[in-house]
């Protein structure tokens, strides 16, 4: 930390509980992220993609 940084004013623990809840930061490129208004479409989006996934690698495991 540099000697001119001053936190004085800064609210404590003010992200704390998010934290610990965990979070994953995805940077999307541009286009990509034009299909999504926000993170709420982004998260459905994947979890529908990835029961997809679940059940075709059910359905390859099956043969």
């Amino acid at each position: 930390m540099q000697a001119e940084y001053d936190f004085s004013g800064a609210a404590v623990g003010k992200y704390a509980r998010r934290y610990t809840q965990g979070t994953n930061v995805v940077v999307l490129e541009p286009d990509v992220a034009k299909a999504f208004p926000n993170a709420k479409a982004v998260n459905s989006s994947l979890r529908a993609l990835a029961k997809i996934i679940v059940l075709r690698e059910k359905a390859v495991a099956v043969k």
